[in-house]
């Protein structure tokens, strides 16, 4: 390698390491690493001063070429390392909103159990046995067995099926009480005075309308569609 070469070499290797110094210096913040930096360039003047003149132009551009090398795959270190950082946070984000929705469902799935739980513990024996009742008296009933945010669809079904009467028969198929049973004896799964008390026939139609549709409401979204349920 001749002198002119091997000093071109070491001012384009000189240069390099002044940009890769510059890059890190920039990057970390760091005083002495800029100051590192000023001395390289400081010692690329010298040896740019020895080489003779017309030989300055060629060992000039090997420098800006390996400095461009340089920043090149100093940009792409950092394009890689802001790559997966955003992909962390993504995957960190993610997760979160994943276990939120777990936790929701879990809540929900919990007060849905313990409504269930207060509706099935409630039968005909909390209320009084009569011979008859009022429509008044068996909403009432309902009130204390359904879950109030639930109430109003498991209404809007009484009130299409039966108008709150718990002795309604259908002269065609012989659906029978509050929900139109059919056939009505089915209702005896939960009371064998399905025909004359209306809180046996109560409890009977939540438990459907849950086993069924998850819920009154759910039944009446159906009910709406279909015009039975």
């Amino acid at each position: 390698m001749s002198p002119i070469s091997v000093r071109g070499f070491a001012v384009a290797s000189a240069t390099a390491v002044t940009a890769v110094g510059s890059v890190v210096g920039v990057a970390s913040g760091s005083t002495a690493q800029n100051n590192d930096a000023e001395a390289t360039a400081a010692a690329d003047s010298t040896l740019l001063a020895d080489i003779p003149a017309g030989q300055q132009a060629q060992v000039q551009t090997e420098s800006l070429t390996a400095q461009a090398n340089v920043q090149a795959i100093a940009a792409d270190v950092s394009a890689k390392k802001d790559a997966e950082e955003s992909a962390r946070k993504a995957a960190a984000e993610t997760a979160f909103e994943k276990k939120e929705a777990a936790e929701k469902a879990a809540q929900e799935a919990k007060e849905r159990e313990e409504a269930e739980a207060k509706a099935s513990r409630s039968s005909s024996a909390d209320f009084p046995i009569q011979s008859s009742y009022t429509i008044e008296q068996i909403q009432a009933m309902a009130r204390q067995m359904v879950p109030s945010d639930q109430f109003q669809c498991f209404s809007n079904i009484v009130d299409h099926e039966s108008s709150w009467n718990y002795q309604a028969v259908n002269a065609s198929s012989g659906a029978y009480g509050l929900f139109q049973a059919l056939p009505g004896s089915k209702m005896s799964s939960v009371g064998s005075d399905w025909q004359t008390n209306p809180a046996t026939q109560i409890k009977w139609g939540l438990n459907y309308m849950n086993e069924r549709y998850d819920s009154p409401c759910g039944a009446w979204s159906f009910w709406q569609a279909n015009h039975w349920y």
